[in-house]
């Protein structure tokens, strides 16, 4: 039986994997972050002491989102219900504006520099970094984290401490799509609260994180009907109705619970020419929502900046758990600070992706900073849009501000887990880590401000990708590669646009070229291998990706393994997908692989075996459907590999390797009617230029059964 392309495309990517437009962008009411509070003395109350603690996080959450911010058009009920009884920070800041790195800072309460995670790829929280799971694990809480979407996963570190780690989303289907894998709110919040309930009456922590405003924007009825306008308001009210039951058990009756919710970063909605998220650090992406809530907390809002980094300290403090030394952070309520300290941020995602310049910035006394090569200052009070850069007016401001930067956040970090060998081998190939040359300093025309319609050109060239325009997809890509030959991400996009078109040899010279130019992602190398081994250069592949894959990263072990089966090495090849578990040990692609390697060694019960498992990860999988096909096929059971072939087709409906086996078993067994609809769908659609003499049997088979 034909196995089907073993080695696919792999996704594209942009700064926040972001694609869509959305609709009523600039439109939510924003309240002035110096605006008067309700309560400005609440955070003075005395601490609450509590025995559970539900951490809440939203990713992709505008502070000016929310009903209780003064969003007239916003429907969340259930947070403003928390809101109104809890302590609100009118005053709060993210420290970056991408996933990974800001849940760091939550859990750890320490800054990004120094934890070490700096973006979304590429870095692993170390171990030797206690986070709010396991300092609470080690006092005696059950813990546990329920979250949506792939920049959370397990592998990425932040699962240490948690007893239970539950990032069940469809990982690995679809992977020509931009989009991370992630699940539905509800499908978070249902779990979760089934947790929370079962460790009743014991000590607990419970983290809950809901992707669903990230774009693209698409919400479940009814919330899409009631905003097809602004879909993205319908995410945030649909996340809303997804975690009321769960506030509704935290905070009703003898709760004994501190609720903290919040947000990961926000989205710009087009702000400043921004479409979503991680590009700059203004207001719309940076300021968050943070809502306290405990029994005998005084409700009330509160003036006081807030950041991530205060979130371990307050929820130690709440429990009454030392905090390790030297935390940045201060609980936020027992007491005021003297003077509040600058709040630090950065925006990292652009230089590592693009080469643009780094941006780091400091907020203190309403003022803040942003360091890029055209500086900017902003009175946050007086001018809450950042419409009037003051930093040529008022530079020893600048200077004050700009010296709050702290030394060990300045460019570049180290990234990634490589060792120092490991390194060596990377540069030997051309590649230097990163998708974007490294540069001992930055002008005014690295400055993103100046480069921010290149931002829009990707976004549209990848719209253009997916509908399937791709020569004009392709030559909006050129554009941008023109003005910035050093843009890694521009490459990829290319090769991925030029191997959807069928141009292999195409995209075996943009990525070549991006090699040469040290601009070469994880993403674009692996791919690079997997396209060599379709080829037939997998020698050539496995040279590229074995120093890729030192540090068990389980995509390039993935790729690895896929291009050493491809090249007949099958026994080297199960032995390196099996190292993916040591990350991650529910990765249904290694399954997935793992399948493949034993199809090929014609071990067929261990084949479907493999598939089942990944298909028990990840229904969706429509090559795990193919090869658990091939399996019960071999291992006699046409029927059921039928069956099994069907699935694949209806998840990929241009698998025509699969309609192809489909039409040759129905007919081995009789069915006809079923036969005959495959091969009309494989005649249909096959290019001739890879099907050519199949397509010339399928037609004879058509006029057989015919006949």
């Amino acid at each position: 039986m034909r196995l089907g392309p073993a080695l696919g495309a792999m996704a594209l990517a942009l700064v926040g994997c972001e694609r869509a437009t959305p609709a009523g962008a600039g439109e939510t009411a924003s309240p002035s972050p110096g605006s008067s509070p309700a309560s400005a003395g609440a955070s003075g109350a005395a601490p609450p002491v509590v025995e559970s603690v539900l951490l809440i996080t939203v990713d992709t959450l505008r502070a000016d989102a929310l009903g209780f911010a003064g969003n007239q058009r916003a429907a969340t009920p259930a947070l403003d219900r928390l809101a109104a009884g809890g302590l609100v920070f009118a005053r709060a800041h993210a420290h970056n504006v991408v996933t990974l790195p800001s849940h760091a800072n939550i859990l750890t309460g320490l800054h990004p520099y120094e934890h070490g995670i700096r973006d979304n790829s590429g870095f692993v929280l170390p171990a030797e970094i206690p986070t709010a799971a396991t300092l609470l694990s080690a006092a005696g809480f059950s813990t546990a984290a329920f979250v949506g979407a792939f920049p959370l996963d397990a592998r990425f570190g932040l699962a240490r401490g948690f007893e239970v780690y539950d990032d069940r989303y469809p990982e690995g289907s679809h992977q020509q799509d931009a989009d991370y894998a992630e699940r539905r709110g509800d499908q978070v919040v249902g779990p979760a609260l089934e947790w929370w309930r079962a460790q009743s009456g014991r000590r607990r922590f419970l983290w809950v994180h809901l992707f669903d405003p990230h774009a693209p924007y698409a919400p479940p009825e009814p919330w899409a009907s009631r905003f097809a306008a602004d879909p993205y308001l319908g995410e945030v009210a649909a996340v809303d109705a997804f975690l009321a039951p769960l506030l509704d058990e935290a905070t009703g009756g003898d709760a004994s619970a501190l609720v903290i919710f919040t947000a990961d970063h926000g989205e710009a909605l087009g702000e400043h020419g921004e479409l979503t998220h991680g590009l700059f650090a203004y207001e719309p992406t940076l300021r968050v929502p943070l809502v306290l809530w405990a029994p005998g907390l005084a409700a009330g809002r509160s003036d006081r900046p807030a950041s991530h980094v205060d979130l371990l300290p307050t929820l130690l403090a709440a429990t009454g758990v030392t905090a390790p030394p030297g935390l940045p952070g201060r609980p936020l309520v027992g007491g005021d600070r003297e003077e509040a300290p600058a709040t630090y941020f950065e925006a990292l995602s652009a230089n590592l992706d693009r080469g643009w310049a780094p941006l780091r910035g400091a907020i203190r006394d309403g003022r803040k900073f942003i360091a890029l090569p055209e500086p900017e200052l902003y009175d946050l009070e007086q001018d809450p849009g950042e419409r009037r850069n003051l930093a040529a007016e008022e530079r020893a401001a600048v200077r004050e501000l700009a010296a709050l930067l702290p030394a060990e956040s300045a460019w570049p970090p180290a990234r990634g887990p490589v060792a120092a060998e490991e390194r060596a081998a990377l540069r030997s190939l051309g590649y230097l880590g990163g998708a974007a040359a490294a540069k001992q300093s930055y002008g005014v025309e690295d400055d993103p401000k100046r480069l921010v319609e290149l931002d829009r050109k990707l976004h549209q060239a990848l719209h253009l990708y997916r509908t399937g325009e791709l020569a004009e997809a392709a030559s909006m890509v050129r554009e941008v590669m023109e003005r910035r030959p050093d843009m890694g991400v521009a490459y990829y996009q290319l090769a991925q646009i030029q191997l959807e078109a069928g141009r292999r040899d195409e995209a075996l010279a943009t990525m070549e070229e991006a090699r040469r130019r040290g601009v070469a992602s994880d993403e674009l190398l692996r791919q690079l291998g997997l396209t060599l081994a379709e080829a037939g250069r997998a020698g050539e592949g496995v040279a590229l990706l074995r120093p890729l894959a030192a540090g068990g990263d389980p995509d390039a072990l993935n790729a690895l393994g896929l291009v050493l089966t491809e090249g007949g090495r099958q026994e080297e090849a199960a032995a390196v997908l099996q190292r993916v578990f040591d990350r991650d040990s529910r990765n249904p692609q290694a399954h997935q692989n793992l399948a493949l390697v034993a199809l090929r060694r014609q071990r067929w019960a261990e084949a479907r075996d493999q598939a089942e498992r990944a298909l028990a990860l990840n229904r969706d999988l429509a090559l795990a459907w193919n090869y658990l096909g091939a399996a019960r096929y071999n291992l006699g059971q046409p029927a059921s590999a039928l069956d099994a072939w069907e699935r694949a087709v209806a998840l990929e409906s241009d698998f025509h390797d699969v309609l192809y086996n489909i039409a040759v078993v129905a007919m081995e067994v009789g069915e006809r009617d079923r036969a005959r609809s495959a091969l009309e769908r494989f005649v249909a659609s096959a290019p001739p230029e890879r099907y050519g003499p199949d397509l010339e049997k399928a037609r004879r088979m058509l006029r057989q059964i015919a006949g």
